[in-house]
């Protein structure tokens, strides 16, 4: 929010901006408006009220201010009147909005070339690392992710407004321009922006250019969960603004088509396809949370049979509202919040065996299913059935089932199936092919809405064809949007094609080494804030367990993604490796691939195996072929922001681990335009 476009027009006007000069600044504020509160140059600070400022602030807020935000905006604000004195020259925005991670922070100062983000924690006094990581959170989202702060100087200060010391003069640069985070003082912060911007020599940035500068948001699965249960638009953590346009579109989409079948009494199912990592999850958790929040009547559910992805995001959810709840002195149990995080996010089969019970129709009429192409074929549903659940003569594969327990209500519902591609990793999924096989078995009376990419030779009565519903561009890797297509190269064995999508993908490290140390190094440097990195194995790399890589041992998913880096249980900690099962679904920023010889090359193409009791065993089953590669496949696309491969070195002496197998992964991943660590 601002409090005039003509102020901050002539406040970016008056300065030489190191910025293109735009022909018409109020048109770019206009862009940017509602990314902050307040918005104002140093000089307009002293014609303002503190009733006035605050009025600014409270009238953006959706709702009710909170003592406690009453209280640190007070200081803020007082605070504000000394940096305006100190820093003649600088423009502020207060409580900036952050759309990767739906937060807004607290100060952006804008001072001769340099953007300092300022996080207050009133108060206190002491810098907590939490605080630190989530200043230097906010720091890097504008560093990656705003085109007007990618090549300026930033420095994330944490001001503890209880603190009696602070470390101004000790300032860590990356090479990228952007600071380690500072512990500043409040007394000390204009004196702490105003040496920095002296040291860097900068010129003035224009106020208005760099507030409407294009954001390129890209959350993780885990953020944007998080951001839209807390009730922000998929527009605001996406990178629609940047030309993604996809992804909301086939929000519309969908949306449009559970009205219409609302309105008409129809059933229908659609199918939203994507490579790997183009946003089907984030388009299913964004359909479920904007059914609820509009039409509670209908009880959408997000539902998945990835068991990890499930603990992982509940516990997420649970966790982010418990501590907003805190922070907005509000009542409230981590017991209550598990609660309603599970109500919003279900394990597929829990919901199928509550289905068993009954024959009446499920509360939800609208059902998200995430990764469908994983639901069981007839064998593995029947088999499943008959040994577990005791249902003789049981003779329907999973999709079938699923689609019998939504057709029981007696008007309309609905099904919207999340599909992904060359990602099947378990015995008996069945792939797309087996619900649409199923429509057209069982249910040929339901309405089916299909992307215009897929084709096939089955007969459907009542189809609906559009591209909308394909997500065709990666948004897992805001820095390599064709690293999916490159790692399709690498399984496929095509080192020709792979080398040359590599030399497009300039700005994501791809690393090979035969040291597991040198790796855990390079990510341990390479780890900033908030970001995560992790160890990552086939789950039937079984040799890798002389180099302390064990598979057998199963980790905690929602611990490993979620605990704090000092927590041994934690991906940060470098020591457990989550395998395809643990991470499919869900990312990190760094990952280390620990490549065994289950998959290995000879006489030119891949070759698997499986081990088995001292040895090693050739695959046969032209499927199960298939899930090994598939398991590179998936732990190959976890990484966000770079990775390096760790093929180890072999052992002369250990008949299991012959160094030749080895070396020629090695060399092969080199042909593909990996570079040597």
């Amino acid at each position: 929010m601002a409090l005039s476009a003509e102020r901050l027009q002539a406040a970016g006007t008056r300065a030489q901006s190191k910025f293109l000069v735009a022909p018409n600044q109020c048109d770019l504020l206009q862009r940017g408006m509602n990314r902050a509160y307040l918005s104002l140059a140093a000089g307009e600070v002293a014609n303002l009220s503190d009733n006035e400022l605050f009025g600014e602030l409270a009238r953006s807020l959706p709702f009710a201010v909170e003592p406690t935000q009453s209280a640190a905006w007070h200081f803020q604000i007082n605070h504000l009147r000394t940096l305006a004195v100190e820093l003649p020259n600088a423009h502020f925005f207060f409580e900036f909005l952050i759309p990767r991670m739906g937060r807004r922070a607290d100060l952006i100062v804008l001072n001769r070339g340099l953007l300092a983000v300022v996080e207050y924690k009133v108060g206190q006094s002491q810098f907590d690392r939490s605080s630190l990581d989530q200043v230097y959170g906010y720091a890097l989202d504008l560093k990656h992710f705003h085109e007007t702060s990618h090549k300026l100087a930033i420095a994330p200060l944490l001001v503890a407004t209880a603190a009696t010391t602070g470390d101004k003069h000790i300032v860590q640069w990356d090479e990228d321009g952007l600071a380690r985070p500072l512990r500043v003082m409040a007394s000390e912060l204009g004196s702490t922006i105003r040496e920095l911007s002296q040291r860097l020599g900068g010129g003035i940035i224009n106020a208005a250019e760099w507030l409407a500068g294009r954001y390129r948001p890209t959350p993780t699965i885990v953020e944007a969960a998080q951001a839209l249960y807390r009730g922000h638009a998929v527009e605001e953590i996406s990178r629609s603004e940047a030309g993604a346009e996809n992804l909301t579109l086939t929000a519309d989409y969908v949306s449009n088509a559970i009205g219409h079948a609302k309105r008409t009494g129809e059933k229908i199912i659609c199918f939203i396809t994507g490579v790997p990592g183009s946003g089907k999850t984030l388009a299913g958790l964004n359909l479920a949370t904007a059914r609820q929040r509009a039409h509670s009547d209908e009880h959408a559910v997000f539902l998945s049979g990835n068991g990890p992805l499930v603990d992982v995001l509940r516990e997420a959810l649970a966790l982010d509202a418990l501590a907003k709840a805190r922070s907005d002195g509000k009542a409230t149990s981590k017991v209550l919040e598990d609660r309603r995080a599970s109500s919003f996010i279900q394990n597929i089969h829990h919901f199928r065996d509550d289905a068993l019970t009954s024959t009446q129709p499920p509360i939800e009429k609208v059902a998200v299913f995430d990764e469908a192409q994983r639901a069981w074929n007839v064998e593995q549903t029947s088999k499943f059935m008959q040994q577990k659940k005791g249902q003789v003569g049981f003779s329907m594969s999973e999709p079938e089932f699923l689609l019998s327990v939504m057709d029981r209500h007696n008007d309309w519902c609905a099904i919207a199936c999340l599909v992904g591609g060359g990602q099947e990793i378990n015995t008996g999924e069945a792939g797309i092919e087996e619900w649409l096989r199923a429509v057209e078995r069982s249910f040929p009376h339901w309405h089916v809405h299909l992307p215009t990419s897929l084709q096939g030779p089955l007969s459907l009565p009542r189809v609906v064809r559009s591209r909308d519903l394909h997500l065709a561009t990666s948004l897992r890797s805001f820095r390599a949007e064709r690293l999916s297509d490159f790692v399709g190269h690498v399984i496929e064995g095509d080192a020709a094609a792979a080398r040359s999508v590599r030399e497009q993908l300039t700005s994501f490290p791809l690393h090979v080494t035969r040291d597991l140390a040198s790796a855990r190094r390079w990510l341990r440097s390479k780890v900033r804030g908030s970001e995560r990195a992790g160890l990552l194995a086939s789950s039937n790399a079984s040799r890798l367990k002389p180099h302390g890589v064990f598979v057998k041992a199963k980790i905690e998913p929602a611990k490993w993604f979620l605990a704090e880096r000092d927590d041994v249980r934690s991906s940060d900690a470098l020591e457990d490796a989550g395998t395809e099962f643990d991470v499919q679904g869900l990312e990190l920023d760094w990952t280390c691939v620990c490549w065994d010889a289950n998959l290995r090359r000879e006489d030119g193409v891949w070759r698997t195996l499986q081990f088995k009791g001292t040895r090693w065993q050739s695959v046969t089953d032209p499927e199960r072929r298939m899930y090994i590669a598939n398991s590179y496949r998936v732990l190959l696309t976890r990484a966000r922001q770079g990775m390096v491969v760790f093929v180890p070195t072999g052992d002369l002496e250990d008949k299991t681990r012959p160094p030749l197998i080895y070396d020629e992964i090695h060399t092969f991943l080199l042909s593909c335009g990996f570079d040597q660590l």
